[in-house]
């Protein structure tokens, strides 16, 4: 920048040498963040330690963001309040009679609690809770077990509501209505695709199968879950319908859910609610704090041109939109695999997006390509924070699940290349419905 100390390459150098720096030596990624900025904030004159601070306040200053807290509350009030146990005996009345029945369950109940919750990281705690031991009681391999219950989560971030697309809307200006839309189907393969990886498993190692079940066991299923079904049409068809924005179908979210399981199912009372709480202020707070300081970080990028700097030799490679969407996947693959979804979608996001607007890359296509790539990163070592949460309820070390979980990946890989090489995959549904949303 014209009048700067430094010049975009060597503030770059200080960012992000400072930046990996810390996390080497294991600082937590929030505070290596807002910590990498001083260095910056000391040096320029025209800059002081406050901006740190300001910009900080100003990332949080933001009425999409409240979303956040409220999709976890309603996440955790879901796992307490008897709605989970009445999902899962859904998801086994459809899938039970299938190969590897157990785990069958486990990445149908994903897809029904990705529509509700939007954290991937509730999904990984709540379900490893419910699934790993008993699949381990019923002969299922352990480093099987964890694969499967970290990699399903990784849908809560595809299939709306997802947290990840509210934060992406505030950002970078997409909406997120047509996001939520453009998420079911790849949600959907992805989830199929898993499907049939645990069927190729159950076959080949001889997992159990339960019998199917009758008619009259389905529909009563179908039945007692009807009132937890209707979360997500509450969330999504609200926001499809105008009643509300993503902020205030969150609250709604949270009101029906308190309602569902204190007053209808009556299994919340007040020492369940007072956890739920507790647990949703722990994650609110981690998430929204490095959604500050990864702000920060990305306000001396733009201050710098950083991006401008570092996409002027990318331009001149003459990709056309599917070159480049392999480009952005793979971008956001390797820095999932260090950084947490909602940091990456501040800094690598904004930084990627003038690329993709130069190649007329569909602003909602651009979205989901890189939210589905984030979310390999939640499985994928060092930083794989679904996996290290499975692995830690088993009572294991990541590497001994790691074999499984990276087979796993590749049929997933496979739906995200159909995704990059086939737009109307993820536009289809856009255009049907909300065609005046992607203009």
């Amino acid at each position: 920048m014209s009048g700067s100390v430094l010049s975009a390459g060597q503030a770059a150098m200080v960012l992000f040498g400072t930046f990996v720096t810390l996390l080497v030596l294991r600082v937590p990624v929030a505070f290596a963040l807002g910590l990498a900025c001083l260095p910056i904030l000391l040096i320029e004159p025209r800059l002081s330690m406050m901006m740190l601070a300001q910009e900080t306040f100003n990332a949080y200053n933001s009425f999409i963001l409240l979303s956040v807290p409220f999709f976890l509350l309603t996440a955790n009030l879901m796992s307490i309040g008897g709605i989970t146990d009445r999902l899962v005996a859904l998801s086994r009345s459809m899938v039970g009679h299938w190969p590897g029945s157990l785990a069958q369950i486990n990445v149908v109940l994903s897809v029904f609690f990705a529509g509700i919750s939007g954290s991937s990281t509730a999904d990984a705690a709540s379900q490893s809770k419910i699934f790993i031991e008993a699949q381990t009681k019923e002969g299922y391999d352990l480093s099987f077990s964890v694969a499967i219950t970290a990699v399903s989560a990784v849908l809560a971030v595809i299939i709306p509501p997802s947290i990840l697309m509210i934060v992406w809307g505030g950002l970078i200006s997409t909406s997120i209505a047509a996001m939520y839309l453009a998420g079911i189907v790849p949600g959907l393969l992805i989830a199929g695709a898993q499907v049939a990886t645990v069927h190729m498993y159950a076959v080949r190692r001889g997992y159990p199968t339960y019998p199917k079940s009758t008619w009259i066991e389905m529909w009563r299923s179908v039945w007692r879950s009807i009132p937890a079904l209707i979360t997500p049409f509450i969330i999504v068809g609200g926001i499809l319908l105008g009643w509300f924005t993503a902020t205030e179908s969150a609250c709604v979210a949270v009101l029906y859910s308190v309602a569902l399981s204190t007053f209808f199912y009556r299994e919340t009372g007040a020492r369940q609610l007072y956890k739920a709480l507790l647990d949703t202020g722990r994650l609110a707070g981690v998430a929204l704090f490095c959604i500050g300081t990864a702000s920060a970080f990305g306000w001396l990028l733009a201050y710098y041109k950083i991006p401008q700097a570092l996409l002027e030799n990318v331009s001149t490679w003459g990709m056309g939109p599917i070159a480049a969407g392999f480009f952005i996947s793979f971008c956001f693959l390797i820095v999932g695999c260090f950084l947490d979804a909602i940091p990456a979608i501040v800094i690598v996001g904004t930084v990627l997006e003038p690329l993709a607007r130069s190649i007329d890359l569909h602003p909602v296509q651009f979205a989901i390509i890189s939210i589905v790539s984030l979310g390999f990163g939640l499985v994928t070592p060092p930083y794989g924070l679904c996996l290290l949460i499975a692995c830690s309820i088993a009572g294991v070390r990541v590497r001994y699940a790691l074999k499984d979980t990276m087979i796993m990946l590749i049929p997933m890989l496979l739906v995200l290349a159909a995704l990059i090489i086939w737009p109307d995959v993820s536009l289809f549904l856009p255009r049907l419905i909300v065609p005046d949303m992607l203009k």
